[in-house]
């Protein structure tokens, strides 16, 4: 029974050191951005890294998530004869909730454990320690651009969610099931409300920093060789999902 207990003690003094580094870790990355040089080459590669290349499956993702949500809602609004209101059901489901954290996951699977997995490389190829002997901070090279693009590209992939989202609920909604175009969107100005949309922006701002922030730091601290890198990638996909959820439920307690 003690050894339990000091196994779970030890696993939680574990997660409250590494919660303290991935803060430090943070806060010096998010810093280097004041300091020059400044390359905004590399901001705009890690943007299209981390956005541009994770387009096609936001939209994928998008489009079904909207024909799915208005599919649903049909039948179930359509049993209390509200089916004017499914604009809105949509189009909060959205906003509020399955846009952000979607993306989220979304890029955390696809660019969060690409960024693990080249930082992960680097370090065990002794790029990293290169950089530095080079007299080139690696945090401010490789690090903090891809927090910067982080920050920039996930809530712009969440307002395309959202739009794609919503122009696959009305291919369901109107132009299958028949509800009225005009109650469809007439429903859905009259619902979404701008705490609404501000709470999806800073949902998907925080998720996306917390994203990346994960994905570099567990690529930047990778232990050496190919199995350091494979169980760094897996832990980034797992702990940044984690996260989204549960970034997600403290925010949306606190825009309620």
């Amino acid at each position: 029974m003690v050894k339990i207990f000091r196994h779970l003690g030890q696993r939680t003094l574990n997660m409250i050191q590494e919660a303290g580094g991935m803060v430090i870790f943070l806060l010096e990355g998010l810093g280097l951005a004041f300091a020059p040089p400044f390359r905004p080459r590399r901001l705009l590669q890690e943007i299209y890294k981390i956005g541009g290349k994770s387009t096609l499956i936001i939209l994928l993702t998008a489009a079904f998530t909207g024909m799915v949500l208005a599919l649903q809602g049909y039948y179930t609004l359509r049993k209390y004869g509200s089916e004017g209101a499914l604009g809105a059901a949509v189009a909060l489901s959205l906003i509020r909730e399955m846009g952000p954290v979607l993306t989220g996951i979304m890029v955390s699977a696809r660019a969060g454990s690409a960024v693990t997995a080249e930082i992960g490389i680097m370090r065990i190829t002794e790029q990293l320690d290169a950089l530095d002997t080079m007299a080139v901070n690696p945090v401010q090279y490789v690090v903090m651009p891809k927090l910067l693009a982080g920050l920039l590209a996930v809530p712009l992939l969440t307002a395309i969610f959202d739009v794609v989202g919503i122009l696959g609920g009305y291919l369901v909604g109107v132009v299958l099931l028949g509800v009225s175009s005009g109650s469809y969107f007439a429903s859905m100005k009259q619902s979404v409300v701008a705490l609404d949309i501000n709470g999806g922006i800073v949902k998907s701002l925080v998720f996306g920093l917390t994203i990346i922030l994960v994905a570099c730091y567990k690529g930047y601290y990778t232990e050496h060789g190919a199995e350091g890198v494979s169980k760094a990638t897996n832990q980034t996909v797992v702990l940044s999902a984690v996260l989204v959820l549960a970034w997600d439920y403290i925010l949306t307690s606190f825009f309620m």
